[in-house]
Order: C-alpha cells, then structure tokens, then sequence
C-alpha cells in the first residue's frame, strides 16, 4: 500500500512539475526546446517506470508469492482436510476420528497443512487474516499454509460463487494454545455422549427414528449419514448453518422447525415433527459435547 502511494505521489508531482514547465520554457536548467522535453518523456515516462516496474515485480516474486505458497510437506507440522459442499464446510484431521463443520481449530505458531477439496460444485477457501485464498476444484485437491502468530478467531469465507447461499458459506479458524488444541482434539476424536435427561433421551430416539439418521453422522449411534455435517460433538460449535445463527437452544429449535425459512435453498428438508419432538430433539442434539 505505502508503494502504491508513492508511486502515485510521484505520479501527481511529475505532471505538476510537466505543466510548470510547460510554462516556464526559459528557466528552466536545461533549456526548453523540443530535445529536452523530449528527453524528460523518455527519461520520466519510460525509464523510471520500467525501472519501478521491474523492481516491484522481483520483490513480489521474492517476498510475497514465495511466502504464501503451499508448503512443502517436510516444512509443516500438522495437517488438516476441509471439504467444501453446499453450504458448509467439512473439516477432518488425517490419523484421528475427529470430525467438524465451519469451526476449524489449530495449535497457535504451528504450520498446518490444509488441503481442500470439494464434495460438489467449486467453492474457494479464504480466511483474509492468515493466507490467501484457494480454490476447491473436483477431483484436484489444492493447499495452503494456515499459521496463527497469536491466539484468536480469524473469520473465514466462500470467495466463489457456489449458489444461492454462497454469501451464508462462513466458518471460523480458532487458533489455540497448544495444550487447549490438544485436549480439543482429543475430545472431537471422542463418540457422542450418552443422553443425561429423559428429554435428551427422548431426542436421540426422535433423531434415530426419522430422516435425520440417514443425512448425519453421530459417531457411537446407528446414524451414518453423509449428506450433512457430522453431528457428534454439535453441542461444542458456537453456531449453526455456517454462522447463520448462534448454537443455543432457542435457535437449535428455531433451525430444525424451519431450516428453510432460516437458509432458504439448504439441503436439509423440514422434517414434521410435534411440538415435544422438536423440544426433545434440540435438547438431544444441544447436549453432544
């Protein structure tokens, strides 16, 4: 940014400077004819830029393509695979059974490995704060480098439009100590927790006997499905439908009421349940820690 400004201050200074001495031939140092000017066009107007030029471009070869670059996998010391489908993403850590969707955890000052594919049409990977952005192409996984200099959340996006909620296609990096990422994953590589409460129990039959089963994966249940995201630690996430709603229990229920209404065009029918279901179901599904 501060190159482009001085190139565009010097820019506005030697047009300045052209219009005074279009004005002023006859003081000028070294004379005011045809040959000068002509001089000073082909010295300002073509040699400094290609000298600017050249200059920027081997700097950002050297020092800007070549740091964000893939990694080299000698270089890296963990990895992950996210999975782009319409609309959220799937996020799985290679030698472990942990899965999740749109929350992605990393170990702060550590290099990671992400590479990303897609389940259906093209999506493009971007989190502005830690890289740049890659596109998810079927059948040719691709890889970027994610490194976290301090802890935090770093919002990311679908840069690529997939679709009618593209711009509802959000996740989160979370970038944590080590020892916190460390008892995450452990805890992610974990089977979903038996139901506490009679409601909850109520919920995990409610989920097993209807269509939810067959689209969602509960790790430690019969439910196999691979349509939407992994369910099995649900209750952990901050939010719901790729940030669209916050992960409480008010909005749990307001999600599986009406999830077209919430995210219009989403993969995931309304399923008719009664009143008690849908308390039971949300109380089931809030309580997978």
């Amino acid at each position: 940014m501060l190159t482009g400004a001085a190139i565009g201050f010097g820019v506005i200074a030697l047009l300045l400077f052209l219009g005074w001495a279009r004005r002023n031939r006859d003081r000028l140092p070294f004379g005011g004819g045809e040959r000068a000017a002509t001089g000073l066009v082909l010295g300002l107007g073509i040699a400094v830029p290609i000298v600017v030029l050249a200059t920027l471009f081997v700097w950002a070869d050297v020092f800007v393509l070549r740091s964000t670059a893939a990694p080299s996998p000698r270089s890296t010391q963990m990895a992950i695979d996210v999975v782009g489908h319409q609309w959220f993403w799937e996020v799985r850590y290679p030698g472990t059974k942990a899965v999740t969707a749109n929350e992605i955890h990393i170990p702060v000052r550590t290099r990671v490995n992400l590479v990303g594919t897609t389940a259906d049409v093209i999506h493009s990977f971007w989190v502005p704060e830690l890289n740049r952005k890659i596109d998810l192409v079927p059948g040719h996984p691709n890889r970027i480098l994610l490194e976290a200099d301090r802890p935090g959340a770093y919002r990311g996006q679908c840069a690529e439009f997939c679709g009618l909620q593209h711009a509802h296609m959000a996740m989160w990096v979370y970038a944590d100590p080590p020892a916190r990422f460390r008892a995450w994953l452990a805890d992610m590589a974990k089977p979903a927790r038996a139901p506490a409460t009679p409601q909850a129990r109520r919920g995990r039959q409610v989920f097993l006997s209807n269509p939810c089963a067959s689209c969602h994966t509960i790790r430690g249940t019969n439910a196999q499905g691979k349509v939407g995201p992994d369910l099995t630690h649900l209750g952990t996430r901050t939010t719901l439908a790729a940030l669209v709603l916050p992960n409480n229990r008010a909005a749990l229920e307001e999600w599986l009421r009406d999830p077209q209404h919430v995210k219009p065009g989403n993969r995931m029918p309304r399923v008719p349940l009664s009143d008690a279901d849908y308390r039971a179901l949300a109380a089931y599904l809030e309580g997978l820690r």
